[in-house]
């Protein structure tokens, strides 16, 4: 049996001779769709790829960069749960960048490529409700990490809720991390009036403590959006107060970081709240958080839910030791509920992650999570060489372990609405790529079926032929499960998957060669 399961994956996995991919007809479509958005004029990416020559001249680094799965950036494991808006290739996608690469990287028909994505402005949200900017600051030149607050009046005679929320960095080279508050007390514009420079200096937080933390920033996040029906309440008359940490630094830069916010219309809106739930000193369960030199160490913290809670998002942070995040949950019964894996921590690419779908969890869950810290010479991040003990602080030379949820009360039926349910991120002008790898077009065999797609603990596969090697890959290239089958409908238990999104595959006698993907929510 072993030698033939061997068999049956090297058949799989055999590349048949193809027609080499081209630019024109099928990696514009990939690159427009998940490499333009930040490689354009203006973006935050560091060259361009907005044209056959861009991507003729950087294909060797496209190639690269996919195939270690760097690039697009996206840190958390969709094999461990698929989250919303997740900037991710397929494997065929990557496959067929790096074919076309090693081909030779031909152009192909140009008029057949799609045209290329226009970006008018960088916001994401584009014509926002509320648009709030800090006044020019000029960051002085130092040894020390500065954290400064700046206050943002708004015009908000009334109480609404916010939906979305977006940071723009003034100075993406210098804008460490954003923290935004809303304040209805006046404190923080009293603080910012003593203070002949704009803004005013503030360590830890906005030095007020009825002020409430309503966003998180920081390099590679994006806009955050509330599911539907539920909302931030900005209270009326509030200002909004931003803490803007800029690390140290040897010149003197200019900033203006701005705000944007999209607001709901007059109604009913369900309050979210953004809290550190895991943290490293409330409930770490084996701190204090310090790390020695010369080691790869791990802690843990725990919080049991008084009340039922529905989470919608997730943010870790660490800083530079950082190496792996990861949290779940455990409800009552005993059932795993994963969260966020970031197997890769990087602390350039952080982020607010949204959910396909809220989280419930009854009272009495409990969250935890796991962070590994790297101290050793062999992590290139590390601020000390040789390495040095390293304890909590908010400098970037310190480290944090903090896991941000936002969520509300948590109510029966939450997990039903839908955040967002596509498989794979829409492609520019709805393009597509028919280009396959690996296999000959005559012996691909017509799609199976697979049912309920998304599924949450069985799918029912109908396949084509009555005997068949299946193997489900999850979004690392991974095969987490192989089985023959002699029956055309086939009832699979998903039960012990990682939620997330996988390719079904079925390798027929003679060659022939099904694909599915599947969700598992």
């Amino acid at each position: 049996m072993k030698k033939l399961v061997t068999a049956a994956l090297l058949a799989i996995t055999i590349q048949a001779d193809a027609q080499t991919p081209t630019w024109s007809d099928d990696v514009a479509c990939i690159v427009f769709s998940h490499c333009a958005t930040c490689h354009h004029d203006g973006g935050p990416g560091h060259f361009n790829l907005m044209s056959y020559a861009d991507a003729y001249w950087w294909r060797n680094e496209m190639r690269d960069a996919t195939q270690a799965r760097f690039m697009p950036p996206w840190p958390p494991d969709p094999g461990y749960r698929s989250m919303a808006h997740e900037r991710v290739l397929t494997q065929d996608e990557i496959d067929i960048i790096a074919a076309w690469v090693d081909g030779g990287a031909p152009e192909g028909n140009s008029s057949n490529a799609p045209a290329p994505p226009v970006f008018e402005t960088e916001w994401e949200i584009p014509a926002p409700d509320v648009s709030a900017i800090m006044p020019d600051y000029v960051i002085p030149s130092s040894t020390a990490d500065n954290y400064r607050c700046f206050v943002l009046p708004i015009n908000n005679p009334s109480d609404r809720y916010i939906t979305g929320l977006e940071v723009v960095p003034g100075n993406t080279e210098m804008v460490h991390h954003v923290l935004v508050f809303q304040d209805a007390t006046g404190g923080a514009a009293a603080l910012d009036a003593q203070d002949i420079e704009p803004g005013y200096e503030s360590f830890g937080g906005i030095g007020v403590d009825d002020a409430k933390l309503i966003g998180v920033w920081a390099p590679g996040a994006s806009a955050y959006f509330t599911p539907p029906g539920m909302g931030i309440k900005l209270l009326a008359n509030a200002d909004i107060v931003i803490q803007v940490h800029y690390p140290a630094s040897s010149t003197s830069e200019l900033d203006s970081t701005r705000i944007n916010l999209r607001l709901a219309p007059p109604g009913f809106q369900r309050e979210l709240a953004l809290d550190p739930i895991l943290d490293h000193v409330v409930n770490i369960t084996d701190g204090p958080l310090i790390i020695a030199p010369n080691v790869v160490d791990t802690f843990h913290a725990e919080y049991t839910t008084p009340i039922p809670a529905t989470i919608t998002a997730v943010a870790p942070h660490s800083h530079l030791l950082g190496k792996r995040m990861r949290a779940w949950a455990v409800k009552p019964g005993g059932e795993v509920v994963p969260i966020v894996d970031i197997l890769r921590w990087d602390f350039r690419w952080q982020g607010l992650y949204s959910f396909r779908h809220p989280i419930f969890l009854p009272q009495g869950t409990t969250l935890y999570c796991e962070t590994i810290y790297d101290n050793t010479e062999d992590n290139p991040f590390n601020p000390n060489s040789p390495p040095e003990y390293v304890w909590l602080g908010e400098a970037t030379t310190n480290e944090m372990m903090l896991y941000y949820f936002m969520w509300t009360y948590g109510l029966q039926g939450d997990e039903e609405i839908v955040v967002d349910d596509s498989p794979h991120m829409a492609h520019h002008l709805d393009c597509e790529v028919d280009f396959t790898i690996g296999v000959d077009e005559g012996t691909v065999a017509p799609r199976m079926s697979v049912a309920p797609n998304p599924a949450r603990d069985r799918f029912l596969v109908t396949l084509s032929g009555e005997r068949a090697w299946l193997r489900l890959i999850d979004a690392q290239g991974r095969a987490t499960m192989v089985r023959y089958t002699a029956g055309t409908r086939i009832d699979l238990d998903a039960s012990s998957l990682a939620r997330g999104v996988y390719t079904l595959e079925a390798l027929y006698p003679g060659g022939a060669l099904e694909r599915a993907r599947i969700v598992l929510e």
